[in-house]
C-alpha cells in the first residue's frame, strides 16, 4: 500500500484503426526479460539510489516505513522470479508521487517504460484505495442501518458487492495496460499484509478482505501459488481470528508424530523411486490454514478428515515419469478413488498441470501426493513469471495454448483472467453484464453482454465504428451482429472511407447494444441530415435575396435579427421548415412605423374619418371636433378620456392607454373630461367602432382560416389584418368593428378557443 495523487479512471488500452500499434508496451512481453533488449544489470541498484532520499523519512497509511515497504515488494518480486527490471520498477512507483512532472523525469533517468510502469501503478493504487474507501463508507452505513431490518441490509450488500466488482473491473484493464502494473500491486499488498502480521496491528477490515476476495483469487489466476497461498492465510488470520487460532493449535498438537510420519515416508518413497530408476525429488508439502478451512467447509468435514494435512509433493524430470511414480504410489499404498485428479491431461484454466492422489498407508493414515514436472513445479511456484520458459507439455503449451511467441503468450494469460469469474466462488453474477474481448494487439476492451463487432468497433474508435464492413473473430469471419463472448479475439475489417449503415439502427435486427455506439451513428446521420437541410435552405435563401434585390446583405446580421446564432443555423432552420422564407422576407421588408396618435385620422371602413357623430361628449363644450385615438381604440363603454390636439380637434383615448399617460404626463393643461353621448343609431346608421384584437398561436396551415371563421360566427366585421410567424410562432392583429367594447369580449372567448392559439388579448 502506498499513499498516491490522485487519478483519472484507467481504460483499455487499443489501437485506433486496425494495423496501429498499441500505444503501450505488450503487457506479458513487458513483464518477463527480453532477450534482445539490453537490460541494464544495476538497474536495480539504480532505482534504489534513485527513491532512497525520498523515501526514506516518508510512511504509509498503514505506518510503515514507504523505503522498507519498497524493500520488501521487491524482495517479493525475485522470489516469484520476476526480473531485475521489475524489481527497478518497485522502487520508482514508490517514488513517483514526490516528483513534481514524475513521467518527465523517470523517463529522462531510467527510460519511458519505466516511466509508464510507475504511472500506471500510482494510478491503480489511487483507483482501488477510492473503492476501498467507498466499500468502508457502505459498510459503516449498513452497520448504522441494521435496526431498519434486512431489506436495507440487502441492499448494502449489494452495494458492496457492486464496488468490489469495480474494482475487479479495474484490475482487468490495468492488466490489459502492462501485467507488471498488476504484479506490482499483487506483492505490494502481500508486504503490506506482512507487515501488519510483523507489526500484530490488524489491518483495516476492507483492506484484509479485498486481499482474500480480490488479490488472492488473481494470484490463483495468473498461477502465483507462492502469493496466493500466503496472502490467503494472512488475510483468513485478520478476517476471522479466532478459527485462524483453532485451526493453527491443531496443527500444532501432533506436528512431531505427523511430521515424523510424513518424513518417513517421503524417504522410503524416494528410495523406491530411485531404485525405479526414477530421477525424484519428493518434499513434504506446506499446510495451508485458509485451503484446511476451505475444504472443512465445503465438505462438511472434521480436521481429522482432511487428507492432505499430510502432503508430499514429487517432482520428476518428463511427464512419463509422472505416471511412473503414480503407478508406484497406488501399488504400494491403498488409494482413494474418488480423491484422484489428473491435471497434465486437463489442465486446471490457469494452466496448473499435475496429478493428485490420495493414498493410506498400513495403518489407515491418509495423506496425498502431488506429482509433476520440475517445469510444472516452477510455472506451480511463478505462475506467468515461468508460464512461458518450459514447452514439454507439449505443442499445445500450457492450458492448451500454445506459447509459441509473444502475442499467444499474452492472449492465453489474458483469457485466463478473463475466465476469473469461476474464481469468485458465489459472486458469479459479478460479470452479468459486461463482457471482455481481446483486440488484434491483446488489450482487453469492456462491453455490454450482447455486444456486436459493431459495439467492439465504435468502442476502439469511432472512426473504425463509422467504417466497418466486416468482423473475424478467433480468425473466423462472422456477421456484423453476432454477439460476442468472453475472451474472443476481434478483428474489424475496414473500408477506407464512409459511413454507417441505417439499418444499424434497427434494434429488431441487433445491430448494436451498445448506447455509445448507438449515440454515434445517429450523430452521423444527424450531422448528414444537417448538411443536406443547410444547403436547401441556403438556395431557398438566395433565390429570396435576389429576388428583393438585397445579395450583399450580411448573412450574420440577418441571422442574428433571427434569432440565430450563424448563417448556417439560419439555413438549416429553413431547410427544415423550421422558419419560413414568408418570415425572412417580413424580415427584410418590415411594417412602416404607426404615426403618433395625435396625428392620426382615422379612416373607417364604415364612412368617417372621426369619431361618429354624436358619440362623444366633451364636458362643457359642443361641436367640438373629437377623434378615436388609433392607439386605444376606445369604443363604448370604455372609460376615456380627452387630449386637446393642435388643429384636429380632441383625441379620445381610453383612460388605461399607456400612450394617453405619457401625454398628460407632458402637457397636463390639454387634457379634457369627454363622456360617450349614449346615441347608438338604428340600421345603415348604427354606429360602429375599430377595435385591434392581439393573437398569438403555433403558426400551422389553415390557422388564419380558423381564426377568421371564429370572427365570422360571432357576425364580426374584419377590416384589417397585419401577420408575422418567427420560428413557429404567429402573432397576429386583426381590426374588427364593433357597436360596443362589450362584444370584444365574446369575440376573444371565440378565437381563444381555436386550436393552437395561446393569448388573446385587447390592444
Amino acid at each position: 500500500m502506498m499513499t498516491a495523487m490522485s487519478a483519472p479512471e484507467l481504460s483499455p488500452v487499443v489501437a485506433e484503426k486496425p494495423g496501429d500499434a498499441p500505444t503501450h508496451v505488450p503487457a506479458l512481453v513487458s513483464a518477463l526479460a527480453r532477450p534482445q533488449q539490453v537490460v541494464d544489470p544495476r538497474a536495480v541498484e539504480r532505482a534504489r539510489a534513485f527513491a532512497e532520499p525520498l523515501l526514506l523519512t516518508e510512511t504509509l497509511d498503514t505506518g510503515e516505513n514507504t523505503l522498507a515497504h519498497a524493500d520488501g515488494v521487491a524482495g517479493i518480486i525475485d522470489a516469484i522470479g520476476g526480473t531485475a527490471e521489475m524489481k527497478a520498477c518497485v522502487y520508482l512507483v514508490y517514488a513517483c508521487q514526490y516528483l513534481n512532472r514524475p513521467r518527465e523525469v523517470i523517463s529522462k533517468a531510467f527510460g519511458p517504460d519505466y516511466a509508464d510502469v510507475a504511472i500506471e501503478t500510482t494510478k491503480l493504487v489511487q483507483l482501488q484505495r477510492q473503492a476501498r474507501l467507498k466499500a468502508a463508507q457502505i459498510r459503516a452505513q449498513r452497520a448504522a442501518a441494521e435496526a431498519a431490518g434486512s431489506m436495507v441490509n440487502r441492499i448494502g450488500a449489494t452495494e458492496l458487492e457492486a464496488s468490489q466488482t469495480e474494482n475487479i473491473r479495474k484490475m482487468l484493464l490495468a492488466f490489459s495496460r502492462d501485467l507488471r502494473v498488476v504484479m506490482l500491486r499483487l506483492a505490494s499488498r502481500l508486504q503490506t499484509l506482512r507487515f501488519h502480521a510483523a507489526s500484530k496491528t490488524p489491518p483495516d477490515e476492507g483492506l484484509a478482505a479485498e486481499s482474500l476476495h480480490v488479490f488472492a483469487p488473481l494470484a490463483n489466476r495468473l498461477g502465483i501459488w507462492q502469493l496466493k497461498w500466503e496472502m490467503e492465510d494472512l488475510a483468513f488470520r485478520f478476517l476471522e481470528p479466532d478459527t485462524y487460532k483453532h485451526i493453527a493449535r491443531l496443527l500444532d498438537e501432533k506436528r512431531v508424530e505427523r511430521e515424523s510420519h510424513v518424513e518417513q515416508v517421503r524417504q522410503q518413497l524416494e528410495s523406491a523411486l530411485k531404485a525405479q530408476g526414477i530421477d525424484a525429488e519428493v518434499q513434504g508439502r506446506p499446510k495451508h490454514i485458509y485451503s484446511i478451512v476451505k475444504k472443512m467447509r465445503g465438505k462438511s468435514l472434521d480436521f481429522e478428515q482432511v487428507f492432505d494435512i499430510r502432503a508430499l509433493r514429487v517432482v520428476v524430470p518428463e511427464i512419463d515419469d509422472c505416471y511412473r511414480v503414480l503407478a508406484y504410489a497406488h501399488a504400494h499404498f491403498s488409494p482413494v478413488p474418488e480423491e484422484f485428479d489428473d491435471y497434465i491431461s486437463k489442465p486446471k484454466p490457469n494452466g496448473y498441470q499435475s496429478l493428485h492422489t490420495v493414498v493410506r498407508d498400513e495403518q489407515g493414515r491418509a495423506f496425498e501426493i502431488q506429482i509433476r514436472t520440475r517445469a510444472m513445479h516452477e510455472h506451480a511456484e511463478h505462475g506467468v513469471a515461468a508460464h512461458w520458459a518450459y514447452k514439454e507439455a507439449g505443442s499445445k503449451g500450457y492450458a492448451g495454448v500454445s506459447a509459441s511467441s509473444d502475442y499467444d503468450a499474452k492472449i492465453a494469460v489474458l483469457r485466463q483472467l478473463l475466465a476469473w469469474q469461476s474464481d469468485m466462488g458465489g459472486a458469479k453474477h459479478l460479470f452479468d453484464d459486461a463482457i471482455y474481448v481481446l483486440t488484434p494487439h491483446a488489450a482487453i476492451v469492456e462491453l455490454p453482454k450482447g455486444a456486436t463487432p459493431v459495439d467492439f468497433a465504435y468502442t476502439v474508435h469511432t472512426d473504425l465504428g463509422h467504417r466497418c464492413r466486416g468482423a473475424r473473430v478467433d480468425g473466423v469471419m462472422v456477421t456484423l451482429n453476432t454477439p460476442l463472448q468472453n475472451g474472443q479475439t476481434v478483428e474489424i475489417v475496414a473500408a477506407k472511407e464512409g459511413g454507417p449503415s441505417r439499418d444499424w439502427l434497427n434494434p429488431e435486427q441487433g445491430y448494436l447494444v451498445s448506447h455509445r455506439a448507438k449515440s454515434k451513428v445517429r450523430a452521423w446521420f444527424n450531422a448528414l441530415a444537417a448538411q443536406d437541410n443547410i444547403q436547401r435552405g441556403r438556395e431557398a435563401l438566395d433565390k429570396l435575396l435576389q429576388r428583393e434585390g438585397k445579395t450583399t446583405l450580411n448573412l450574420d446580421d440577418l441571422a442574428a435579427g433571427l434569432g440565430y446564432a450563424n448563417p448556417q443555423a439560419l439555413c438549416e432552420a429553413l431547410g427544415k421548415e423550421e422558419l419560413t422564407l414568408r418570415t425572412v422576407e417580413q424580415y427584410l421588408n418590415p411594417p412602416q412605423a404607426l404615426p403618433t396618435p395625435d396625428e392620426v385620422v382615422i379612416k373607417k371602413a364604415r364612412g368617417e374619418d372621426r369619431a361618429p357623430q354624436g358619440s362623444v361628449l366633451v364636458v362643457g363644450m359642443d361641436s367640438l371636433l373629437t377623434q378615436l385615438a388609433k392607439c386605444c381604440k376606445p369604443a363604448p363603454p370604455d372609460d376615456i378620456r380627452g387630449y386637446v390636439t393642435r388643429g384636429k380637434g380632441v383625441s379620445v383615448h381610453r383612460a388605461d392607454c399607456p400612450d394617453f399617460a405619457a401625454l398628460a404626463q407632458r402637457h397636463p393643461g390639454r387634457v379634457i373630461d369627454v363622456q360617450w353621448s349614449g346615441v347608438k343609431g338604428k340600421g345603415e346608421h348604427a354606429l360602429y367602432y375599430p377595435v385591434d384584437v392581439a393573437v398569438e398561436a403555433i403558426d400551422r396551415q389553415g390557422l388564419l382560416r380558423d381564426i377568421s371563421d371564429a370572427f365570422a360566427r360571432e357576425k364580426i366585421n374584419v377590416i384589417g389584418v397585419q401577420t408575422q410567424s418567427v420560428k413557429g410562432v404567429a402573432w397576429m392583429t386583426f381590426t374588427v368593428e364593433v357597436p360596443d367594447a362589450l362584444r370584444v369580449s365574446r369575440v376573444m372567448a371565440a378565437v381563444q378557443d381555436v386550436p393552437g392559439v395561446q393569448s388573446v388579448r385587447r390592444r
